[in-house]
């Protein structure tokens, strides 16, 4: 958990409420309220798959509503896949391995430009395979 503040630091590119706009516009969202809790829902979720100075940085880049989102949620044991992401985040809010999708990735190619490409690289380096795809990233592996 971080503390208040470390998630108060006033480095966000963006408000909350433009941080909302932009993953209403961008995912075609009826509402406002339902950009909202796409974005709570994910952000959770990654906070559940991230730690350490990633972890932090990213929330500190972030407005802090969208910080507390993904600082709420404690570091899983067992990290998933992209599509372990995907599914587990649709079994926990009851949506679609669809919709989950879209809205995973929606949340994830703002928050990627909110983090820039020096820490999203790090951030995708600490996750498992799948989740560059989630960020409209290309998926890298190395040959054998």
């Amino acid at each position: 958990m971080f503390s208040q503040q470390e998630l108060r630091r006033p480095t966000a590119a963006m408000t909350f409420d433009q941080m909302l706009e932009r993953v209403r516009y961008e995912g075609a969202y009826p509402t406002r309220a339902h950009a909202e809790d796409a974005v709570r829902a994910v952000l959770a979720a990654l906070g559940r798959q991230l730690t350490g100075a990633e972890r932090a940085e990213l929330a500190g880049r972030m407005p802090y509503e969208a910080a507390v989102a993904l600082a709420s949620g404690i570091p899983s044991a067992e990290p998933l896949t992209g599509w372990g992401f995907v599914k587990d985040l649709a079994g926990r809010t009851g949506g679609t391995a669809a919709t989950t999708r879209w809205d995973t990735g929606t949340v994830f190619r703002v928050v990627g430009r909110l983090a820039g490409e020096e820490l999203l690289g790090r951030v995708l380096a600490q996750l498992p395979a799948g989740y560059a795809l989630l960020f409209g990233r290309a998926e890298l592996v190395q040959a054998a």
